[in-house]
């Protein structure tokens, strides 16, 4: 019975512990390695895909899915009708 207690105890000393500790770390600024890395590179700028024309492919994709999908259904009825 005491082993039991003494590990009730330890267990809510270690989750009072977890608790009182942050999940995440401390906000630090980034150093100068990282700014080089974060920062906008002009080669690289061509190849950025714009917010437009990913909607418009997006939009696309959609459409032809729904036409892909509406003819396989329409395939089946079809050929269950026959």
């Amino acid at each position: 019975m005491a082993f039991l207690l003494s590990q009730l105890r330890t267990q809510s000393q270690n989750s009072e512990a977890a608790i009182a500790t942050p999940r995440r770390g401390f906000h630090t600024q980034p150093g100068a390695r990282e700014m080089a890395l974060l920062a906008e590179d002009p080669v690289l700028r061509r190849f950025k895909s714009h917010k437009k024309d990913v909607k418009r492919i997006k939009k696309l994709g959609d459409v032809l899915t729904i036409a892909v999908v509406a003819g396989c259904f329409y395939e089946i009825y079809v050929r269950a009708t026959i």
